[in-house]
């Protein structure tokens, strides 16, 4: 003689409590996704998760200098007389954050803001006074002297 230790209901009960905890350990398993950075030029915008980021702690110095040399995934078009616009998410911001133009920091004081504006000229002359078709901006979030994200992005010069 069987006997059924739980009803038809009770299965169901209890397979239907297993698939939600199941999901929810799924779910904690993942990563939380890193800020957003955003780089808008006329009606054209782009934005990209952090290159690197470690939950808002500080990045090792081995770390910052590996991810500043990456490669940009993200490009926008931009004209010597265009704005170039750049916004970071608010904890971004209340921290502050820096632009690196091709890997070397353009500025000394962290923004505190989420938004900014800079023309495009800015941005394709060198200290030789060449031009150059191509840059990479990095925008760095900062806490203190310490770096704790970095997000990349390419600037193409259009005529």
């Amino acid at each position: 003689m069987t006997v059924a230790f739980f009803s038809g209901k009770g299965r169901r009960i209890g397979v239907a409590l297993g698939a939600v905890s199941a999901g929810l350990l799924v779910l904690s398993a993942c990563d939380k996704p890193t800020p957003l950075a955003t780089v808008t030029v006329g009606g054209n915008s782009v934005s990209a998760e952090a290159s690197c980021y470690n939950d808002g702690e500080a990045l090792k110095p081995s770390e910052y200098q590996s991810c500043l040399n990456k490669k940009a995934e993200k490009s926008v078009d931009v004209a010597m007389d265009d704005k170039v616009r750049f916004g970071v998410d608010p904890e971004v911001a209340e921290n502050g954050w820096t632009l690196f133009i091709n890997g070397q920091q353009a500025e000394q004081e962290p923004y505190k803001k989420t938004y900014r504006s800079i023309p495009g000229s800015a941005f394709f002359s060198s200290q030789t006074g060449e031009t150059s078709n191509k840059t990479q901006i990095s925008i760095v979030e900062t806490k203190g002297k310490k770096l704790v994200g970095i997000w990349h992005f390419e600037l193409k010069k259009t005529s």
